[in-house]
């Protein structure tokens, strides 16, 4: 393909200026553009994807000449799912510009950006500018944005497999369907390093009709250096259980003393804590080493930032913040401590390495236990082959479309027709019928059948004209203090307090002293009279109320039912839980596993079973005056948790008294005064019937009218769809304040309006998200009829990693350390007896 006709003279001689010739894709880019194709771009990290996305901007501008006084007007708008990276983008993306001395105005607009530069950005738009989805729905919600997208030329999205799959990409699917009626010429280009289904990509970036998918043009770019990923092998046998990797920090600070600059990823914040403060302890170099993640404060991790830029950091302990593709060219070594979660995450890391196509990238992956070692394995496996895992599309939620139809509103009057079609454009959306589509729209102007008596929750209302508006000011005001998906995270108090005579969950008024804080999540799987330990006490769970989980002191004695779990947060994907089955199948691939997990493998053969890939292994055995029933379906501890409190009731009903479970990515393991390997010996279809997909149905529909967990999820969805705003002029709710509000109107629509919108949305985010409906329901399909029971005397090796997690508490240290080491000895010595 020549260059010449397509890349001007000043860009070729740019190029070469560089030591650079243009690569073929980039060219290619330049070409799809010329004719006004919108072109998904996948391209390995390095390979100059970002330039290749501006490139056909930079060339249209500088051909135009000069802007006028005014301003050209917005002419490419660049969307990122991070702040940092539109902004580190933004500054890539000036450095052509400034040495081709073209004129051309960059700027980027974040959350941060000034509302002073934000105003002059409408009045006087620049030529480019780079931001953020919610950035972009508020721009959209202006009664300026006709004018302000009106001549938008090209759209381009960064990361694209980041933000396809959340209520994020929801929202901007929507409001890429908005820019297609205000701008209908534009062109969308989408840049992704990491996809297993390239076409759900291009089905986003274009407007979807009522017949077959339309598709954006695809520009794939083979080649590329392989990775240089490794296990960091630390030369002796690593922990059954546990996720801090403690006996591996010397060996990271090793690392990073040896190379250049390093960013070692972990899977949370609370991990990242630990990391960086272990490494400082080690740190008798001075080295300069920081950390980076969401919970710090924006100036700090904008300090961060240019530190790194300016080569100035050693090392940087990152968490999912730095996943995507910001260019620090001088990062020459990633390390990710413990298991990846998923090939497609652990490979956008790894590309953080270099950002050089024809240089590899280095890596280690650092697994804190032996189950750890088979997911880095498999992972490498994967990578071996460049196999995928990005999740599935998404089906659009009906509490981001409330969301959106209330800031068409307030951008302008629209007709109820003309906004369905516009709204069904988006690929999320495409299949959304008209029925669901008026519930929403009638939810915005009513807040539903249940609550249309309240004047506050009408925020839009239909004029003589027969179109919908804005009902006033102060609804258009409380929307744009309140756009985005994204809700907080919280926290429960644990309050200690006094039984009140009676069934649990009757407590007496909150005076007693707080304990402490715990996730919510935590408390939201438990039922009242479950027991866990806290703050060195075995509690009671009595009642959640408001944002406090009340408590008493439990009697002595008494098993905690669902001990904290403090490991990772991502879920193990489908396709890396495959792949660690294969491996833990093949017992002449074991030799490959460092760190004693073959030899674990080897005992847990003599001492029980393995089960083939298709298989799920259930051991039973007793323990303490306790009967154990360990199972290991490898599904992932979302699907696991859900497993555990359906296996928990059904256990109840068998009359075998269950005590209470836990549960991790691979297994998990239950505990009752009844003995269940017996139960399965006398009746043999017993476990078969345990494990029935029909615990989907009531069991599932049961559990969820009796937990907090609906409130919970309904609260975000609330929040989301603008039911209940969290910010004010001058003020912002507290987390009590939004869940007094929530829970109230939660118990209203269950008992009034069961199929409010905003009930099934709850449903719907439960189901896909907190508890993985969908992929339990696969396993129970898959072990059908395939269900390997082993009857055993003791605990085998397998199942002591989750018998360690029984009445563990969160606490980091030497000492915990070596509580765990000496409880998994006694254990395995016990199993190997």
């Amino acid at each position: 393909m020549t260059t010449a006709p397509l890349l001007p003279a000043r860009f070729r001689e740019w190029f070469a200026s560089r030591g650079w010739a243009p690569r073929r894709h980039q060219i290619e880019l330049l070409a799809k553009a010329r004719d006004g194709r919108s072109t998904l771009l996948v391209a390995p990290t390095g390979a100059g994807k970002t330039l290749a996305g501006f490139l056909p901007s930079l060339v249209d501008l500088a051909e135009t000449g000069p802007a006028p006084l005014k301003g050209r007007g917005l002419h490419t708008l660049y969307i990122s799912p991070l702040k940092a990276l539109a902004i580190d983008v933004a500054r890539n993306v000036e450095t052509p510009v400034r040495e081709m001395e073209l004129p051309i105005r960059i700027e980027s607009r974040t959350g941060d950006t000034p509302a002073a530069k934000r105003k002059r950005q409408v009045e006087r738009p620049p030529d480019i500018l780079m931001t953020t989805p919610e950035q972009l729905a508020l721009m959209l919600a202006s009664p300026s944005a006709s004018e302000l997208f009106g001549g938008l030329k090209r759209v381009v999205l960064d990361e694209l497999h980041a933000l396809v799959t959340s209520k994020r990409g929801d929202l901007l699917s929507l409001d890429l369907a908005r820019l297609r009626a205000i701008a209908p010429t534009f062109a969308a280009t989408g840049l992704s390093a990491t996809v297993r289904e390239p076409d759900a990509l291009r089905r986003y970036l274009v407007g979807q009709g009522r017949g077959a998918p339309a598709l954006a043009d695809l520009v794939v770019v083979e080649g590329g250096a392989e990775p240089d990923i490794r296990i960091l092998d630390l030369g002796h046998d690593l922990p059954l259980a546990g996720h801090l990797g403690p006996s591996a920090m010397p060996a990271i600070y090793g690392l990073i003393r040896e190379h250049k600059t390093t960013l070692v990823f972990t899977n949370t914040r609370f991990q990242a804590e630990y990391t960086f403060q272990e490494l400082w302890r080690l740190n008798d170099d001075v080295l300069p080493i920081a950390i980076h993640h969401g919970s710090l404060d924006v100036e700090q991790r904008r300090r961060v930032e240019a530190a790194m830029t300016a080569g100035k950091l050693k090392a940087v302990v990152c968490t999912a913040t730095l996943d995507l593709g910001i260019d620090w060219g001088d990062v020459d070594l990633v390390v990710n401590v413990g298991a990846p979660k998923g090939a497609s995450r652990i490979m956008q890391r790894i590309g953080r390495a270099n950002h050089r196509m024809e240089e590899p990238s280095k890596a280690y992956l650092a697994p804190t236990n032996r189950f750890e070692i088979l997911e880095c394995q498999a992972a490498l496996d994967a990578i071996a082959v460049a196999a995928q895992d990005t999740p599935d599309p998404r089906t659009g939620a009906l509490d981001v479309l409330a969301q959106h139809v209330l800031g068409r509103a307030c951008a302008e009057p629209f007709a109820l027709e003309e906004l369905y079609d516009e709204v069904r454009q988006a690929a999320p959306y495409a299949d959304l019928s008209w029925e669901d589509f008026g519930a929403v729209v009638d939810f915005v102007a009513t807040g539903g059948y249940a609550l249309r008596a309240y004047e506050r929750f009408a925020k839009i209302v239909r004029g003589a004209d027969g179109r919908w508006r804005v009902r006033d000011g102060r609804v258009a005001q409380q929307y744009r203090m309140n756009v985005g998906t994204i809700t907080e995270a919280t926290m429960l108090k644990v309050r200690l307090s006094r039984s009140s005579p009676g069934k649990a969950g009757a407590v007496a008024p909150r005076r007693g002293r707080i304990l402490g804080e715990v996730e919510e999540g935590f408390v939201e799987a438990m039922s009242p009279g479950d027991t866990f330990i806290f703050a060195g006490e075995i509690l009671r769970f009595e009642a959640i109320q408001e944002d406090e989980a009340l408590v008493t002191r439990a009697t002595a004695g008494t098993d905690p039912k669902i001990p904290a779990y403090a490991g990772a947060k991502f879920p193990l994907s489908t396709f890396l839980a495959a792949r660690v089955r294969g491996i833990l199948a093949e017992p002449a691939e074991w030799h490959r596993l460092p760190m004693g997990a073959g030899e674990w493998l080897e005992q847990q053969r003599r001492r029980s079973l393995i089960p083939a890939p298709g298989e799920m292994l259930v051991e039973t055995f007793p323990r303490q005056r306790r009967h154990y029933l360990v199972a290991f379906p490898f599904e992932g501890r979302l699907a696991h948790q859900t497993l555990g409190m359906l296996l928990t009731r059904r256990l109840e009903r068998a009359r075998l008294r269950p005590l209470g479970f836990v549960a991790n990515d691979y297994g998990i393991a239950t505990w009752c005064m009844g003995d269940v390997g017996e139960m399965a010996e006398r009746e043999p279809g017993f476990l078969d019937t345990l494990f029935g997909e029909d615990m989907l149905g009531d069991d599932l529909e049961e559990w969820l009218a009796e937990s907090a967990m609906m409130k919970r999820t309904f609260r975000d969805c609330a929040v989301i769809a603008g039911l209940i705003e969290r910010n004010h002029p001058g003020e912002r709710k507290t987390r009590r304040q939004v869940t007094v509000s929530t829970d109230l109107v939660y118990d209203v629509l269950r008992r009034h309006e069961p199929d409010h919108i905003l009930l099934r949305a709850a449903r719907a985010d439960a189901a896909t998200g907190l508890l993985d409906v969908k992929r339990l329901g696969a396993m129970l399909v898959r072990i059908r009829g395939r269900i390997r029971h082993k009857a055993l005397d003791r605990v085998s090796p397998l199942a002591i990693s989750l018998i360690l997690e029984i009445g563990r508490e969160s606490v980091i240290g030497e000492a915990a350390d070596e509580i765990l080491a000496e409880a998994e000895a006694m254990l395995l010595e016990e199993a190997l007896a």
